[in-house]
Parts: C-alpha cells; structure tokens; sequence
C-alpha cells in the first residue's frame, strides 16, 4: 500500500498566496502545432460532418448539370482607316489608327456583350418567336422545388410578345462571352447553350453583326443624331434665352450686383456657437459640483468632505483651531475632571468653532448655488444671441440664394446649347463618311465535346470548400465550447490554480463498482492515485498545515461528494486519523453513501445540543475514516450551520483529529455554501471535466468573500483518461499511455 504523505498536521492555516504561473506556463508567442491538433481530433465530427456534406452537395450539383457546348468565332479590329473627317471635340481620331489603345479594345469588348447588341442579335435570329420563348415554361429552380411540397404549382401564362423578346434578350446577353486574345487585336466570341448547333448560330450572328451590321447601324445612326441634334440645339437656345433674361430681371428687382455671402454673420455664429458650447461645459460643471455637495450633506455629512470646503483657507483656518481645541479640552478633562470651569469654557469655545465651520460650509454651498445662477443666465443670453444672428443670416441670404440658383441655370443652360451646336456641326461633316471597324476572322463551328460541368474542377473546388468550412466550423465550434478539458484551461481562462484530474472510473478501470470502493479495494489503481494526487496538490497550494478542507463546486451533479468521500477515505488508508463532514443539508450526498440507520443521530442534533458527538460519528471500517452524516430525517436548519456553534464543533473536531473534510453545497445556488468556506483553513473547487461551463465557476468565485476564503485551486472530475489521452494535449492525463504501466 502506498504511503500517505503526512502534511495534515495541527496549527492554524495560514492564508494561500494568489496563484502566480510559472515561466514554464507562460504563453509563447508561437502557434502550438500539437495543440492545434488536439483541437481537430476533440471536432473531428463535426469537420468531417461539414466536409461531407459539401462534398455531397458538389458533386449532386455536378451530375444533376445539364451538359453545355460552347461555340468561339474571331473577328478583328481594323486598325488603319483613312482620315475623311476632323475629329470632333472629346472623340478618339480616325486618323490613321495604327495603334489602338487598350482602354479602346476593352470598350468593344463591353460593347460585344451589351444589352443592345444582344437586341440586334436577337432581332436578327428571330429568337422572340423561337418556341422556347413562345411555349409555356415551367417555374424551375430549387426554390420551386421546395414551395411545391408546400403549395400548389402555380398557374403559367402563356408569354406575351413583349414578355418572349425580353427573355431572347436575357438568353443571348447571359450566354455570350467576348475576350481579347492576348494583346492583339483579335477578338474572341463565345456563346454557351445545351443546343451545340443554336449555339454555333448565335455566336456567328454576333460575329456579322459586329462586322456587317455595325456599319449599317452607323450610317443609321448619324442621319438619325444629326437630326435629333438639330432639334434640340434650337430648343436649347430657346431655354437659354429665357434663364438669363430671369437672371437679369432678378438682379435688377432686387439691386444685386454681388454674388457674395454675408461671410461677417457666418463668422459670428460661429463664435456664438462656441462660446454657447462652453457655456454649457461650465454650466454642467457648477450643477454637477453643487448636486455633489447638496447630495453628501443629504446622506448625512457634516460638509468636512465637501470639495470646495476642503479647499477654503478659512475652513482649514478652523480646523486647525478646533484640533487645537480638542487636544486642550482633551488635556484640562484628564487634568481636572469635566466639571471644571476651565473644562466649560473650552468647551464652549469647541462648540462656537464647531458652528463657526458649520456656517463657513453652509456659505460655500450657497456660493456655489449662486455661480449656477450665474452660469445658467449667461447660457441663456447666449444663445438668444445666436438665434437673433441665426434669424438675420437667414433674410440677408434668401435673396442670394435665388440669385445663385438663376446664374447657375443660366450658365448650364449655354454650356449646354454650344455644346450641342457644336456637335451639330460635325454630324453634319461626317454623314457618308463611315467605315467599318472589325472584320470576320473565323466563323464558329458546330462544338462535339460539351464544356460544362467540369467534373475534375468542381470535385476540387467542393473538395476545398468542404475542408475550409469544415476547419471553420471546428473552429468556431471549439471557439463555443465553454468546457474546461485540461489544467491550461483553468489556469489561464479562470486564472485559479489547477491541483489535478480525478478521473472517471471506467476509464482507468472495469473492476471496481463505485469510485469510494476503488480506493480501499484498488489502492494502486490510477484512480486511487489520482486521488493521492490531489491530495498532494492541496500540499503545495496551502503552503502551510490545513486541518479542514471544505470541497465544493459551482452547480450540482460535478462529483464533489464522490471527491470528498474518496479523498477522507485516500487519507484513512494513510494512517491519518480524518473525518468527513456532511455539510451538504439538501441533498445528503455522504449520508446516503453510508446508508445508516434512520434513528441514528447526526450533525444538527450534535450543533442542537440534543446528541453527543461520540454517537453521531460513523467509523468506515474499510478505512478508519469517520464520518459525521446529517440524519435522514433532520429539519433544514442552515442558521446553525454557519453560526457560532459550528466553529465550536470544528475546534473539537480539530483537537481529535488530524484532517476534516467538509463536504458542503454548491455554491451558486446556497448561500450557506459560500459562508461554510470561511470555516475552512483550504477550499477546493470541483468542476465537470467538458461539462461545467467555465463563466458558471467564474460566477461562483465572484461571490466567495476572497479575504475570508483560502482557495487551493480548482480540480477536474469524471475526466475520460481515454478520450483526454486523445485529445487533451496540455495535461497529465494527456500522457497516460505512457505511465499506465505502474498502475495495478
């Protein structure tokens, strides 16, 4: 059997120093390769669970595509064309191209692919009667997939001429792709359709309409905007007659000759602005100083900590005075008694002092009432001045206001008009001079081998989305978890020392029935070592003997009763003479373990005064170990638990044994709990390995008083060795593969 190691000696507890990591426990600045990958082995599920999906998703998507063929014509830019008219104003020149821009091939290429030249396309083919826009079509997609389940399909109308054309529109402009080849001046076009010959005859459509219609439209075109031009050029010039006869007329009415603002008044409010700013600053700064003195003489202040009575001279004048007093009535009152006449008149003059600060105080009270006054009537004029400079701002500028508005429609109104007239001029110079700007290079054939769905693209690409968003959801799932999983979790998200891991006992062994049972029957199991363990770290965290040590936790249900009883039993075993407490007056926990009888006395009838607590003890036999149970039957009392006659109880307790553990409730939901602490020389917190929400412990150690409490540390239950060996990197436990062989 293993030897109890002896640190449970009499004498007080001393107090437990906050817990300082050692430089071994300091975080790194570097990433932690293995921890990264005991994180993905604890959420291997769930990336595997998003991985598959997506995977699944890609590929159902792929083969349920319907495959598409892609048909490419080639046509090319004319870069030399002879120079029949000047350029215009802000056109590119047609003198002699030899070297078009990049910006210049871009713009054909946009222009390839435009709602317009998709019309022409269309228009060309005869597409808006084509069946496939004339027919019936079926709502589609996967959102009409899903409503089906729900509702009725939908009453399809059969699409009007204008509804059949806009889909043609919509068909042609989706399908096409035009791109420069390199840096050349070559243009590829490209159409995509299920229907490799439609697709074929669209794009070589596209390719004549570039080349042979561009030039008919042209002609078109310039006739059309040269008399479009003419029209608005004469009704231009009509408008910008009338705007600056109204500019005129205006200036004259209201005898403006300057468009200027009244920059003087603006500058003004400006500074009114400003100065209304501080008024308010120092406004709030006067009620905030005299609501602060008026508040500390309502909760019953003599005024000694008013601030601006700490700061007046004759204040401080008087209270030198009124020391000095005191210690003379102080010194006459030892000398000859109360009653003396001297006595009195000290006194008296104590008295008149003490008035005299009084009514200094209550004069800077008022003081600071009447720099309010003040502040409030100099805010008040401030800003009646700056409404009157805000309301004469308002009429000097009403009639510039209107005077810029009819200059400036007056000047946009010419701009426009020679604009116009300008354009006319060349319109008129350039009509019969057009000249094609591309030529057909390569008609499209009729494709054989579909280009869509790639299936090698699209399985690599779900491949890769499937692995990113399943380390995403790991991530974040991990990110989440609010667990405490190994000894770094409690040290640096709780900043409490971690004293070690009891483990649960199916995972370190099968032949065992209870944890209490594995530590008389395996005592060179892991699980009776792990308690020997804590028991040591407990050691080392006290820094000095603790006779009574009190195991709670945050919430139920986190194995601090099993703990208590196993760790009173590791030190039975050791020869130590201990006693285990049931302080737990709800649930009974170390009661029910022992299974008394129903008659037998217990810790209340002992605090009560109605048994003696040589009846109430209970000896383990398997251990030595006694234990102080609460009776079954036993009213809720928890007054005597935390009252005097506890800590009568545990002084005796403390002269006949070496050790007490106290096995009190939960902390978050008993009060009691938090008080039966301060009793203790040491408490140990308990926590659910994976369980226990991290922010439930920190709400627990809020409410603990942390002058009266001496906290060891916090020690994780009912940990799986099997799965922390696994995953839990960054604890003991994580290498117990390595050390199971000294386990019997």
């Amino acid at each position: 059997m293993t030897t109890a190691i002896q640190v449970y000696g009499g004498g007080n507890a001393m107090p437990i120093s906050p817990y300082t990591p050692q430089a071994s426990e300091v975080a790194q600045d570097r990433i932690d390769a293995r921890a990264l990958v005991a994180m993905f082995r604890r959420r291997l599920g769930i990336f595997l669970l998003v991985f598959l999906s997506i995977l699944i998703i890609g590929l159902v998507l792929t083969f349920r595509q319907t495959p598409s063929y892609t048909a490419v014509a080639q046509v090319s830019l004319n870069v030399k064309q002879s120079a029949l008219t000047p350029a215009g104003v802000g056109e590119r020149p047609d003198l002699d191209r030899a070297e078009p821009s990049a910006n210049f091939v871009d713009t054909q290429v946009e222009i390839i692919r435009s709602e317009a030249f998709a019309r022409r396309v269309a228009s060309a083919l005869a597409l808006p009667s084509d069946p496939r826009f004339t027919s019936l079509q079926e709502p589609r997609g996967i959102r009409t997939w899903i409503t089906s389940w729900f509702t009725a399909p939908p009453k399809v109308a059969r699409p009007t001429a204008a509804e059949a054309e806009a889909a043609a529109i919509t068909y042609v402009q989706d399908g096409v792709t035009a791109t420069r080849l390199n840096s050349t001046y070559a243009l590829h076009i490209s159409f995509s359709d299920t229907d490799p010959a439609m697709a074929a005859r669209i794009v070589n459509e596209f390719a004549r309409q570039y080349t042979e219609g561009s030039l008919a439209k042209k002609q078109v075109e310039n006739r059309d905007s040269t008399a479009m031009i003419a029209r608005r050029a004469e009704d231009l010039r009509a408008r910008w007659q009338a705007a600056d006869a109204a500019e005129q007329r205006y200036r004259i009415q209201h005898n403006l000759t300057s468009t200027q603002g009244l920059s003087l008044t603006e500058q003004e409010i400006s500074t009114y602005n400003q100065a209304v700013a501080a008024a308010r600053a120092a406004l709030a700064e006067d009620q905030a100083r005299l609501s602060t003195a008026r508040a500390q003489l309502r909760s019953g202040s003599r005024g000694d900590d008013v601030g601006e009575a700490l700061g007046s001279s004759v204040v401080s004048g008087l209270r030198a005075n009124q020391s000095a007093l005191s210690a003379q009535v102080a010194e006459l009152t030892t000398r000859y008694g109360a009653r003396h006449p001297d006595v009195l008149r000290a006194n008296s003059q104590l008295a008149a002092i003490d008035k005299q600060i009084s009514n200094e105080i209550a004069r800077v009270i008022s003081n600071l009432a009447a720099k309010t006054r003040v502040s409030e009537g100099r805010l008040a004029s401030l800003s009646g001045t700056l409404s009157g400079a805000q309301a004469e701002l308002a009429g000097n500028n009403a009639a510039t206001v209107e005077l810029n508005n009819l200059a400036q429609n007056n000047k946009t109104a010419r701009s426009t008009y020679e604009s116009y007239l300008t354009r006319y001029q060349e319109q008129l110079a350039r009509l019969g001079t057009e000249q094609a700007d591309a030529s057909v290079l390569k008609l499209a054939a009729i494709p054989d081998t579909p280009t869509s769905p790639n299936i090698l693209l699209n399985l690599i690409l779900t491949t890769v989305l499937g692995f990113g968003f399943g380390l995403v959801a790991a991530f974040l799932t991990e990110m989440a978890f609010t667990g405490l999983t190994t000894g770094d979790d409690i040290e640096q998200r709780l900043g409490v020392r971690y004293l070690g891991a009891v483990p649960l006992l199916a995972s370190v062994t099968k032949s065992a029935k209870s944890p209490p049972s594995a530590i008389a029957a395996e005592p060179r199991s892991a699980f009776a070592e792990s308690i020997r363990s804590l028991r040591a770290s407990i050691t080392f965290a006290a820094h000095a003997p603790a006779k009574v040590i009190a195991i709670t936790s945050a919430l139920a249900q986190e194995g601090k009763t099993t703990t208590s009883i196993c760790l009173a039993r590791s030190m039975g075993l050791a020869g130590e003479k201990v006693v285990l407490v049931d302080c737990d007056l709800r649930r009974h926990g170390v009661s029910r373990f022992l299974r008394t009888e129903a008659d037998r006395p217990g810790l209340m009838q002992v605090l009560r005064g109605e048994a003696t607590l040589e009846a109430a003890l209970v000896e383990d036999t398997a251990t030595g170990m006694m234990v102080l149970p609460i009776a079954a039957d036993d009213d809720f009392d928890g007054d005597l638990m935390i009252g005097d006659k506890m800590d009568g109880l545990l002084d005796a307790l403390r002269d006949r044994f070496d050790v007490i553990v106290l096995d009190t409730a939960p902390v978050l939901p008993i009060a009691d709990a938090r008080l039966m602490l301060g009793k203790a020389d040491v408490a140990v917190f308990v926590a659910r390995w994976r369980k226990t929400p991290d922010h439930a412990i920190r709400s627990a150690l809020r409410l603990l008083p942390l002058d009266r409490i001496h906290l060891a540390g916090i020690a994780l239950t009912k940990v799986d060795i099997r799965k922390q060996a696994r995953f839990g990197y960054g604890d003991s436990t994580y290498y117990y593969h390595d050390y199971k062989g000294y386990y019997a």
